[in-house]
């Protein structure tokens, strides 16, 4: 029996065709995904969608599979080389990733393209048991459509440890991010609760009653139409510095579920949010040494800031 599956477009997917953003959200190929669209079997907000038509983030997709029998260890993600998944560090207790775009951190509902669990089991990295059998070993996970330092826990004790660590707060994340305009005052605290929005399920918002959430930014360079920030967390809640940036009238700059600007986005070539895990620093589960890890910039985000600059 055929099984229909809907759900909004994730961010990471904004821009790709059809064809192309279907084969990673669904794990299938991408013949299969125009097959499907030439029969009509594909929808965007209601309409019927060809191949090469491009999907927008928060969307909403409906797609009849075709018949098939799944295995159960698809619930789990599949086992697959993730193009562009750098380990940074690795060890008995923790190994360090540079997450490239278009992966999630691990399989959802929602998400059954490529991940950074898959990724690993691909190189023949075992991670920790503890945990939800999806997500065993994550202790932290990046947007999709979010870049940078990603730690899986490979022991049972680096598990324990390094989820305390990001309840207490004693991990030092620091992101950067290119937000649109300039930000007044250049170097700030926004203080506001988060929840999910009260009309569109895909996105989140500041919300009287959400859970307390506090973004730190300070300007680091300015350009015409934008300022690069770095940016500390206190909180981590989802979507968190997109929110807070978006509530303060300078969203990401290529951040179109926030209310970015499509003709920048455009303009400096970015099909996603300009944000990026830049380093990330904790205390080692092992002898609880102080350990940090950085990641340059990826391809699309150091072009569009060479843009910027011309």
């Amino acid at each position: 029996m055929a099984e229909t599956r809907r759900l909004p477009v994730p961010d990471g997917l904004d821009g790709l065709r059809i064809d192309a953003g279907l084969s990673r959200l669904l794990g299938l190929s991408r013949t299969v995904v125009a097959t499907l669209a030439e029969d009509g079997r594909i929808a965007v907000d209601g309409r019927a969608a060809g191949k090469s038509d491009r999907l927008v983030a928060g969307a909403w997709l409906e797609v009849e599979l075709p018949d098939q029998d799944r295995p159960p260890e698809e619930i789990l993600g599949p086992v697959e080389v993730v193009a562009g998944l750098r380990v940074l560090a690795e060890d008995d207790d923790v190994v360090v990733v540079d997450k490239p775009v278009g992966v999630a951190a691990h399989a959802s509902p929602g998400w059954t393209g490529p991940t950074v669990l898959g990724g690993l089991a691909a190189l023949g990295i075992r991670v920790a048991t503890s945990g939800a059998a999806e997500r065993q070993g994550i202790v932290h996970r990046l947007d999709v459509g979010t870049t940078g330092v990603m730690v899986v826990a490979k022991s049972e004790h680096a598990y324990t440890a390094l989820k305390r660590a990001f309840k207490e707060r004693t991990v030092e994340k620091r992101y950067h991010a290119l937000a649109q305009g300039h930000p007044d005052p250049s170097r700030g605290t926004i203080d506001a609760p988060i929840d999910r929005h009260p009309r569109h399920d895909y996105r989140f918002a500041v919300v009287a009653g959400g859970k307390p959430s506090v973004t730190h930014y300070e300007t680091v360079e300015a350009f015409r139409a934008a300022s690069l920030l770095d940016v500390a967390l206190e909180t981590g809640r989802t979507h968190q510095i997109r929110v807070h940036l978006a509530a303060l009238r300078h969203p990401l700059v290529g951040d179109l579920t926030y209310g970015a600007d499509p003709v920048l986005a455009k303009r400096l070539g970015l099909h996603r949010q300009w944000l990026h895990a830049r380093s990330l620093g904790f205390e080692h589960p092992a002898d609880g040494r102080w350990v940090e890890f950085t990641s340059p910039y990826p391809d699309d985000l150091a072009r569009a800031l060479d843009l910027l600059a011309d």
